[in-house]
């Protein structure tokens, strides 16, 4: 938001602020404001054929007294009363008393955005650094994470063919024990069918003939 976009925003606001207020006075003490033309003519009567006795400044608040047809006769800061047309005063204060206290309220509504713009902005550079830091925490945890399912796979994989090398030998050794065991059941075998045949030895006659 711009600074022309502020103050536009914060006159509308101090318009809405000081209407109520203002508009409650006149209602109270009978307070108008003379009209914000560059000549208002007073009279010295409720009618046109009363002389013009003066004028008075735009702007200028004044008390009205009472009413007499389309005349009011009014009281200015001074003390003064003259007659004027009713339809030359307004109910609210002028541009010209109210300029510069808009302006003063302008600028404390701007000061105060301006502080809260400031706070926002603070607030969000803050949420952003820690927004930064979450994603790259995220991002590390990732690459941990992948970096652990890659070991947990080699070792899955290590894992795998330690078994096969395991049950390989298993059969190794079953089959090396078959042989061994079928090569000593056959040399048994062997040995029980050649014992009975060979020739045995005669035993020495000690009989004298």
């Amino acid at each position: 938001m711009t600074k022309h976009d502020l103050k536009f925003l914060t006159l509308g606001m101090a318009l809405g602020l000081t209407a109520l207020p203002l508009y409650a006075q006149e209602a109270v003490d009978g307070t108008r404001w003379v009209s914000d033309e560059l000549t208002t003519w007073v009279r010295s009567g409720p009618t046109d054929g009363y002389r013009i006795v003066g004028t008075l400044t735009a702007g200028e608040p004044v008390t009205v007294l009472e009413s007499s047809g389309n005349y009011s006769r009014v009281e200015n800061s001074e003390g003064d009363t003259v007659w004027v047309l009713s339809n030359e005063l307004q109910d609210e204060p002028s541009a010209q008393v109210q300029l510069p206290r808009l302006e003063a309220q302008v600028e404390e509504l701007q000061t105060e955005l301006e502080d809260i713009n400031a706070t926002w902005e603070s607030r969000v550079s803050d949420m952003t650094q820690t927004l930064r830091a979450r994603e790259q925490r995220i991002a590390e945890l990732q690459e941990q994470n992948r970096a652990y399912a890659a070991s947990a796979d080699e070792a899955s994989q290590t894992i795998r063919r330690l078994q096969v090398r395991l049950e390989t030998q298993e059969e190794d050794l079953l089959i090396r024990y078959f042989l061994y065991g079928g090569g000593v059941a056959g040399a048994g075998l062997l040995v029980g069918l050649i014992v009975p045949h060979l020739p045995r030895r005669r035993k020495k006659n000690d009989r004298w003939f």
